[in-house]
């Protein structure tokens, strides 16, 4: 029984890790499965520190699962987008200082992306979760000085010089509002008003459901496609089969607006603020990243919709 204790103390830790390794809540969750039957086949009387050996085993097969994730993500289909978490999911992970809610945004996420396995490994673990670079170089079974140079390559990668504008659920529903508002209404230079001129918009459907397949950039041209993909028709109406409801919710910590149908969510639209204008939209309208953030919406209370125009 104290073993499963040990195990059940480290979970949400491991959780956290493996998503911000991983970007998938889904393999997230198996990599902690997985943690958990190599837990149980080991002779426990030798593990000094659980967490620490869980966090090596985890963090391990993580790196495995990114080099085969890469080699599946160059024949996905369009962009490829993480998989958004509504606020108060565990697998969120930390959240007490400015980098560890960075490491969970959809900008940073995906910026994770174009780093070497072992870099984003020893980014994740210095930055989200404060260990070490000693105990970091034992679980990756490297040196100080190698994971010192990767988490300074990474920095460097990484490095935007500028910091996303923390919201809560009130300040959420009044950007979401505001941004609905005028585009369902077609005012474009409104909308264009609440963008950074170098604003960047990424869509992923998966294949599965349409979406742009390059990101747009430039605060007029993503306006213009913004304002025409969320303009009410009766043809996106017979589309998604019936009504659509609008909700404001904090999606990875920024403002999000939540679609959805049916009791389901049909898309998630992340608004990264940065000085107070949107710098980053990033678009989730694939069913199978969607499934998590839907029995959480469910699972709470969500209020009235801020529109229902649809």
């Amino acid at each position: 029984m104290e073993d499963l204790d040990h195990f059940e103390a480290a979970r949400y830790h491991l959780g956290a890790v493996a998503y911000r390794l991983l970007g998938s809540a889904a393999d997230a969750e198996d990599a902690v499965q997985e943690t958990y039957l190599r837990w149980s086949a080991t002779d426990r009387s030798v593990i000094e520190v659980p967490q620490a050996w869980l966090t090596r085993v985890l963090t391990n097969y993580c790196l495995n699962q990114l080099t085969s994730a890469r080699a599946r993500r160059e024949d996905y289909v369009g962009q490829w987008l993480p998989e958004p978490l509504l606020e108060g999911d565990p697998l969120l992970g930390p959240a007490e200082t400015v980098e560890q809610r960075d490491t969970v945004s959809f900008a940073v996420l995906g910026l994770l992306e174009t780093l070497a396995p072992q870099e984003r490994a020893v980014f994740v673990l210095k930055e989200a979760f404060a260990y070490p670079h000693a105990e970091i170089a034992e679980i990756l079974g490297t040196t100080v000085a190698g994971c010192q140079q990767a988490f300074a390559r990474a920095k460097r990668r990484l490095e935007r010089g500028e910091r996303r504008t923390v919201v809560d659920q009130e300040t959420s529903r009044a950007v979401v509002g505001a941004f609905l508002e005028a585009a369902e209404g077609g005012d474009l230079d409104q909308l264009i008003g609440m963008l950074s001129e170098n604003v960047v918009s990424i869509a992923d459907g998966g294949g599965k459901v349409p979406a742009a397949r390059r990101p747009l950039s430039g605060a007029e041209t993503v306006a213009k496609v913004l304002r025409g993909a969320l303009r009410p028709t009766e043809a996106k109406r017979n589309f998604l089969g019936g009504p659509l409801d609008v909700y404001a919710d904090v999606v990875n910590g920024a403002p999000a607006l939540l679609a959805v149908t049916d009791g389901r969510l049909v898309g998630v639209i992340v608004l990264e603020l940065v000085d107070g204008r949107i710098r980053d939209i990033r678009v989730q309208g694939n069913p199978d990243k969607l499934e998590r953030a839907t029995e959480r919406w469910r699972a709470g209370s969500p209020g009235e919709p801020l529109s229902s125009a649809w």
